[in-house]
């Protein structure tokens, strides 16, 4: 019997979270705890998808790209800045927005939001400090993603009229944009585990 279900994207997704929905039926969860999960389920899906998207640019796509720019007999990068690109910014930037709002909601939902973005100052909390570094690094990549690179790579993509000299300029700088938020993801990740498992500060 051929796996129909696993010829879509939507079909895997929605076949990925029916089991993940019939795993949490059989955990113990209610109330505050149920919601902490579904969040942080969400958080954790989105930023997966972020920044494994994230990665995917910097150490496959924009390596890949200038080859293709630097082999005259090959194809070219056509086919990627046509077709993979602007389907890859997609799912990036609401992605990008999907894993901070969700994020923002868990630190709201646990009275930590304030807090977090205070990085704990006032209330010596070791935990808002630490999640709060995340929070703020999280919130300067979105920042970057939705004002920097995809403003810049339409432009590069030909999604807006601009001229070479425009193209140029807004791909240098939605290439460093992207390295930032690529350094950053680095402590905001392990600000974000360490933050749930009692590490770091």
């Amino acid at each position: 019997m051929k796996m129909k279900l696993l010829d879509k994207i939507t079909g895997t997704i929605i076949s990925g979270v029916v089991i993940a929905i019939v795993i949490a039926q059989g955990t113990d969860l209610s109330g505050a705890n149920a919601a902490n999960s579904l969040i942080i389920w969400i958080h954790v899906l989105a930023g997966v998808l972020w920044i494994g998207l994230l990665y995917y640019f910097n150490f496959v796509q924009v390596p890949s790209v200038a080859e293709a720019n630097a082999d005259e007999s090959g194809p070219g990068p056509a086919a990627i800045s046509k077709y993979v690109a602007p389907r890859a910014l997609l799912w990036f930037r609401w992605a990008a927005l999907l894993t901070w709002i969700s994020g923002a909601a868990f630190l709201l939902h646990n009275g930590n939001l304030g807090d977090a973005f205070e990085l704990g100052m006032r209330t010596g909390n070791s935990y808002a400090t630490t999640i709060g570094i995340g929070a703020w690094m999280g919130t300067i990549m979105l920042f970057n993603v939705w004002i920097l690179i995809w403003p810049n790579q339409k432009k590069v993509l030909g999604i807006v009229d601009a001229t070479p000299e425009e193209k140029a300029k807004g791909a240098r700088i939605a290439f460093l944009a992207s390295r930032t938020n690529t350094m950053l993801s680095i402590p905001m990740l392990m600000s974000m585990v360490g933050a749930g498992h009692g590490f770091f500060m």
